[in-house]
């Protein structure tokens, strides 16, 4: 039997985690995979899922942007578990990364930010959305006021551009959709001549390889994309070989871990 994994790119180092627990899961059930990268293309994605769908025997799809209409329409050809998505009828793994960045605005807060600054993520990313409204939700229960900074694919040249607009907002403070973003900006931040965490605090969200070395190192949010990854094709192979097809979302939880890029906010 053929499990294929749908990333929406591979340059994410997030996906690679995320490939790894799914790697080492399907090689346990000796089954084969197949690894497939849409490239943040919303029709290349729908296009594959179709294609899939009638040649694999399972399909496990990590952060999604066509409609649950549509993925509802792929898990009725292929079983199909989700990854950071919710969709009603379909079931998946979803990380709690809303609450790590929801701790992230009361720790900024607490260090007297009251302007931070969001940088977000991808059109049609159900992850973006979520992660905003708990960063809306957590500083409605503070006096902070959120600045919304465009939408951005998560590369590291698009973090220099949000950098340039984060600027903009005189806010203390900037949380970015993921590390990538958040790791570019923080070389963008330099030239500029904006200090961190002196002028500006930084916030990432996943953890990645390589946001510990950033410089300055970065703090974020703990995302394990390994045990997703595992977890994910347990709950498909899971599908195979009960006749229980009842959908189910089961969480993991992520944490704020701090590190050189947030300070207190400084007195002018």
């Amino acid at each position: 039997a053929t499990i294929a994994l749908v990333l929406p790119n591979l340059t994410n180092p997030f996906n690679l985690d995320l490939t790894r627990g799914a790697q080492a899961q399907i090689r346990a059930a000796s089954y084969l995979h197949l690894i497939v990268s849409t490239e943040e293309s919303l029709p290349m994605e729908e296009q594959w899922l179709r294609e899939l769908a009638r040649t694999v025997d399972g399909i496990v799809v990590s952060s999604p942007r066509i409609d649950d209409e549509s993925l509802r329409s792929v898990a009725q050809v292929a079983p199909t578990v989700l990854i950071n998505r919710e969709a009603r009828g379909l079931s998946g793994i979803v990380i709690d990364t809303p609450a790590g960045l929801g701790q992230a605005v009361h720790y900024l807060n607490s260090l007297g930010h009251t302007r931070i600054a969001y940088v977000r993520g991808p059109h049609g990313s159900w992850t973006d959305r979520t992660r905003l409204d708990a960063i809306v939700a957590a500083a409605s229960e503070h006096d902070v006021d959120i600045v919304t900074v465009g939408r951005y694919q998560p590369t590291l040249a698009n973090g220099a551009a949000a950098a340039d607009a984060v600027v903009l907002t005189r806010a203390t403070a900037c949380i970015f959709f993921n590390d990538v973003l958040a790791i570019g900006a923080l070389d963008r931040f330099r030239q500029l001549g904006v200090s961190i965490p002196h002028d500006l605090s930084v916030v990432g969200c996943d953890d990645i390889f390589g946001s510990s070395f950033s410089h300055p190192p970065l703090t974020t949010v703990t995302s394990p994309g390994e045990s997703a990854g595992r977890a994910a094709v347990d709950m498909l192979i899971g599908r195979f070989t009960s006749r229980d097809r009842t959908d189910r979302t089961d969480h993991i939880s992520a944490h704020l871990t701090v590190r050189a890029s947030t300070g207190p906010r400084r007195n002018d």
